[in-house]
């Protein structure tokens, strides 16, 4: 692998897998979820605090073990082979889900803005959509160094689509308060259960940062490039989160917030006047390709990672004249693709999807216990130690256990998600018992 990626850029990729459509729906289903605007910034900035802490131990973690998809690797070495399997098989297949309805949703913003008066609006979108992710497979295909550049400009054009929503505070005049009549003070046990409601949004907005280490191999000097992007990079995800969230509240009111539509047309309203819905449109269509071209960056690489562990067939790990993992790349773009025709039923799988994301982030974080005893060699080498251990990753691992339980005791508004995703989980460990069960664990 050529070590082509510096700090600058492993962070932008960082800030990318974060940053993508949740912070300007989610908060939404946060004020709706929670009975005071305390308890919601108590939502935020726990998921923050739970985001640094996962951070600092996937820092760790990938300074331990540098390796290009190394997401899978740490489920490899540190669990049976099984786990790793179906595991990196769910969440692959859930990224894919995710890119092509993050495409969708971009396609809603632009679609207007260029056919305005189409009789057949909806066929346009899903066009357009499928033609986003053609374009940023094109620009993977060409190597890491071209669509890392591109990543660089479309992130930051992306983080100044969120600044540009925290200008609002010095633009607009604060929304008034209003108090909800006849709400009866909620008890420890309800505030508890709207904290956890809420807190699974939250998760949604600050996951993702966790793929950063699927690079390791091609980055230049990971072991110090690694665990500094990922901290620069919640660095600046945390507080653009907290900024816009007050930004929120400040200019539309915590009240009026649960039933708004459209928050960040409302927030640039304050700022650009007329002329905000096409200038929003444009910017968000463009923080949309930041996380296709994201996407399409990092999970090719877990593809190629479990193709080298002979747990999915040899060409995934087949690359082009550009060092491009082709083979991986093109059957995760075919998969997003598909999913857009279907995206419609997407948003009935989201608690799904986040329940999965609940197993797969406690059980990656959790293999730092292993790779610190196994690793012990590598101290005072120039890697990364996270202080405070092992209080970090337990806090993350059981912030992740919280979420989890909130939505598995929630199984009637998440139409049993919980008990749908074991299933799935259930149903590819005995496909990896019928295809692979004589594949050996790892061993460092």
């Amino acid at each position: 692998m050529k070590k082509q990626l510096g700090l600058f850029d492993l962070t932008m990729i960082s800030v990318s897998f974060v940053i993508g459509m949740g912070i300007f729906r989610a908060p939404i289903n946060v004020a709706r979820a929670t009975p005071d605007v305390i308890t919601y910034f108590l939502c935020w900035l726990a998921g923050g605090l739970v985001a640094f802490c996962g951070a600092l131990t996937y820092a760790e973690i990938g300074s331990r073990t540098p390796a290009t998809g190394g997401y899978y690797k740490v489920f490899s070495y540190a669990y049976h082979p099984s786990i790793a399997f179906a595991i990196n098989c769910i969440i692959l297949v859930s990224n894919a889900a995710s890119l092509g309805m993050v495409a969708l949703v971009g396609a809603e913003y632009i679609a207007g803005i260029l056919f305005p008066s189409a009789p057949n609006i909806k066929t346009i979108e899903i066009i357009t959509a499928i033609v986003a992710i053609i374009i940023f497979y094109g620009v993977n295909m060409l190597g890491l160094r071209m669509s890392s550049r591109t990543q660089n400009v479309l992130m930051l054009i992306k983080i100044g689509l969120v600044a540009l929503l925290v200008l609002s505070i010095f633009f607009a005049d604060p929304a008034p308060r209003i108090q909800p009549e006849g709400v009866i003070s909620p008890t420890m046990k309800e505030y508890i259960k709207a904290f956890g409601i809420g807190l699974v949004a939250v998760s949604f907005t600050y996951g993702g940062y966790q793929q950063t280490i699927n690079f390791g191999e091609e980055i230049k000097n990971p072991s110090k490039t690694v665990p500094r992007s990922i901290f620069w990079g919640m660095l600046i995800i945390v507080s653009l989160y907290l900024l816009v969230n007050y930004a929120y509240v400040y200019v539309i009111g915590f009240e009026q917030l649960k039933e708004s539509k459209n928050i960040a047309a409302i927030m640039a309203s304050k700022v650009l006047g007329s002329k905000a819905e096409t200038v929003l449109s444009v910017l968000l269509f463009l923080g949309v390709l930041a996380y296709i071209n994201g996407s399409l960056l990092s999970n090719p690489r877990v593809m190629y990672a479990m193709s080298q562990d002979k747990v999915l067939p040899s060409f995934f790990s087949s690359t082009n004249k550009n060092g491009v993992f082709s083979t991986s790349l093109t059957v995760f773009s075919l998969i997003a693709v598909l999913v857009v025709f279907w995206a419609e039923e997407f948003d009935k799988i989201l608690s799904f999807s986040i329940f999965l994301d609940c197993f797969g982030m406690a059980l990656s974080a959790g293999s730092i216990f292993y790779f610190r005893r196994k690793t012990k060699h590598l101290d005072g080498t120039g890697i990364y130690k996270m202080k405070l251990y092992p209080l970090i990753p337990i806090i993350f691992i059981a912030a992740y256990a919280f979420v989890g339980t909130s939505i598995a005791l929630d199984y009637k508004k998440n139409d049993h998600a919980a008990l749908i995703g074991l299933s799935v989980l259930a149903l590819f460990m005995l496909l990896y018992f019928i295809f692979y069960k004589n594949t050996k664990k790892k061993v460092l």
